[in-house]
């Protein structure tokens, strides 16, 4: 193995705030190279998952990436009340790869030695458990959990479980503050992206009453959205756009942008994709055409709850989980009556919590 470990200055990166540290770990002779973000630990070691992604461009696309997620799981973890800091992981995926191969996950075992405990990692797009307990094998600071059954409800285990559960619960308190309603009996979603969080999230979406339109690049997908919850299909490209009263994006970042927001008829924005908005004045226009956001970091917090609360029951976790609802509510209270966003009401309680 040649695997290198280097921490580059990244000051003068746009996404650059404040980071504690950048380390970047390379093995040419595998094709391996990540990215590893520190970003404050002041509330505790931090806490993060691992992203494989095989479609950067470039490095510095990569770099943007982990500098971003690191700092959202600063304020994430802060929002839920965990003792734990914000750092993040992506590994350059070779190219057509959606899953790490098991030499890249041994790699990444020994990069997580090298911080000496300041980090730990689990599972995040395309990782999964299996790629932790092979990691597992050559350091500790990794989260394996699964969690295949539920009582007799049968859901995807491990934190895409509580996070799905988690964003129900922040959709539950935004519908009864744009809405006054306690329950989701008819109430229309669009839910951009049926992964493992998505499908979840809609099983507990239909149950409670709710009206679904689905988009997924897998057909299988989409097909077992309509035939289970009478899912109502349409292209990815048209999911933002449906006339329905919440939105709910679960695929990658940046749905919210220019060209998109006055094309949108949902009043409420919630769900469980990280950066959502494409930039952050999109906050603002959100505000002024009357749409409800649930900033993503607050509302998808659910999975990392579930990794660093090791050993504990679904039933303590689901409690935990459940004050993500009381978080939001509080957010779009507070927005509303301090005049400001939702998002920058969650940054301000996060730095409250952290400073």
């Amino acid at each position: 193995m040649a695997l290198t470990f280097t921490y580059p200055d990244l000051s003068n990166h746009p996404a650059f705030d404040n980071h504690e540290k950048i380390l970047c770990a390379e093995d040419t002779d595998i094709g391996f190279k990540a990215y590893i973000a520190l970003h404050n630990t002041r509330r505790g070691p931090a806490r993060g998952g691992c992203r494989y992604w095989a479609s950067y461009e470039n490095d510095n696309e990569a770099i943007g990436d982990v500098l971003r997620l690191s700092k959202g799981m600063t304020f994430k973890n802060a929002l839920a009340g965990l003792q734990y800091g914000g750092g993040k992981t992506v590994i350059v995926g070779k190219k057509g790869t959606k899953n790490p191969d098991p030499a890249f996950m041994e790699a990444l075992g020994h990069a997580l030695n090298e911080l000496g405990g300041a980090y730990e990692t689990g599972e995040d797009v395309g990782t999964r458990t299996e790629d932790f307990r092979i990691a597992g094998h050559v350091t500790d600071y990794v989260s394996v959990k699964s969690l295949e059954k539920v009582g007799a409800v049968d859901l995807a285990g491990g934190p895409p479980l509580y996070t799905a559960f988690g964003v129900y619960y922040g959709i539950k308190a935004a519908v009864k503050f744009k809405f006054g309603q306690d329950s989701l009996k008819g109430i229309r979603f669009a839910v951009k992206g049926l992964g493992n969080v998505a499908s979840s999230l809609c099983k507990l979406l239909y149950a409670d009453g709710a009206k679904l339109t689905v988009c997924d690049i897998d057909a299988e997908k989409v097909k077992m959205a309509a035939e289970l919850w009478g899912a109502r299909v349409v292209r990815p490209e048209d999911i933002i756009v449906q006339n329905v009263d919440v939105y709910v994006p679960c695929a990658l970042g940046g749905d919210i942008n220019a060209q998109s927001l006055p094309l949108i008829k949902a009043k409420v924005i919630a769900g469980a994709a990280n950066n959502q908005l494409a930039t952050p004045d999109m906050a603002t226009a959100l505000k002024e055409q009357g749409i409800l956001y649930a900033p993503d970091y607050a509302i998808n917090a659910g999975g990392v709850i579930n990794v660093v609360e090791i050993g504990a029951s679904h039933e303590d976790l689901i409690k935990k989980v459940q004050n993500i609802g009381t978080t939001l509510m509080e957010i779009f209270v507070r927005a509303e009556r301090e005049d400001k966003t939702t998002a920058e009401i969650a940054d301000i309680i996060a730095l409250e919590r952290i400073f």
